[in-house]
């Protein structure tokens, strides 16, 4: 048995099949093999899609009987740039607006896990203003992911992408899920680990999991250098996921994110649906392993 079945997974579809429309991806991730899912925010920059909208998304994912696992909040990555709206001044507000609507939606689904991008550092701002700001709103989003019996994940981005994102350091990415816990007093903010964007930044991922495992909340993947599926880069995902599972992130690891592991890479093809042979297809299927 590999260190590979150890875990289930999901399918990011803001990332993979982005060749389809939206609409059409959960059917191409169940042709695939997969039965969870997980999405950036994915009306764009309308931080309040009508019903109609979110009732199309809800029967595209039921039809193909695909689980949305992962749901980020409005987090501006259709303009191509990873920014996040909760520490800006000027976004807050629309931030704000888009809780109710991304926990509804995520209740609706059954979603259990909420992304909140921290936000870009802003020229003219001081950082403390915007530090305040997004405890405020981490906060507020974390009592709002409660209220449904959802975690809110809080991840560090890499410099060499998003300069001006503040947390590109695990360290920095668990201080804040802290913050916010102490805050609430409701223990539900957990770290997003992202395996890309640690390495690209020179953290060492094996100290990362020593270290920081208890307060994993979720897990994506892509190879380094590249951002494609494993094997195509340096990383030896093998022994990673080993240590996961030594760690208590899995299916046994009592994870209210269920302990998953989220493919948010490019395929190296330009194809998404060759972007899985490093994983058979019967390890695919969102089903915990003994």
């Amino acid at each position: 048995m590999t260190a590979a079945s150890k875990h289930s997974y999901t399918v990011n579809l803001s990332i993979l099949f982005s060749e389809l429309p939206l609409l059409e991806r959960p059917a191409a991730a169940a042709a695939a093999g997969f039965t969870a899912a997980e999405l950036w925010w994915p009306f764009g920059l309308n931080h309040t899609p009508s019903q109609a909208d979110q009732d199309e998304l809800r029967k595209a994912f039921t039809d193909a009987g695909v689980q949305l696992t992962g749901l980020n909040f409005l987090d501006d990555l259709a303009t191509g740039v990873a920014k996040g709206t909760l520490s800006v001044p000027a976004e807050s507000g629309r931030f704000r607006e888009n809780i109710p609507v991304a926990v509804s939606l995520a209740e609706s689904l059954g979603t259990k896990a909420l992304n909140a991008l921290y936000g870009n550092r802003i020229e003219g701002v001081d950082p403390a203003e915007q530090d305040e700001l997004a405890l405020e709103n981490l906060v507020l989003a974390a009592r709002a992911a409660h209220s449904i019996g959802a975690i809110l994940l809080i991840e560090a981005l890499n410099r060499p992408e998003a300069p001006d994102y503040p947390l590109v350091s695990a360290a920095a990415a668990v201080e804040i899920v802290d913050k916010v816990n102490a805050a609430t007093g409701l223990g539900n903010a957990k770290f997003l680990c992202d395996f890309y964007h640690l390495a690209r930044n020179g953290e060492d991922l094996v100290a990362v999991i020593d270290e920081y495992a208890d307060r994993f909340g979720h897990v994506q993947i892509a190879d380094n250098p590249g951002r494609n599926e494993p094997g195509t880069g340096e990383l030896d995902f093998e022994d990673l996921f080993a240590r996961l599972t030594a760690a208590g992130y899995g299916p046994v690891g009592g994870s209210a994110a269920g302990g998953r592991i989220g493919l948010e890479y490019r395929p190296s093809s330009g194809v998404s649906a060759d972007g899985f042979e490093w994983l058979p297809r019967e390890l695919r299927s969102d089903q915990p392993r003994p």
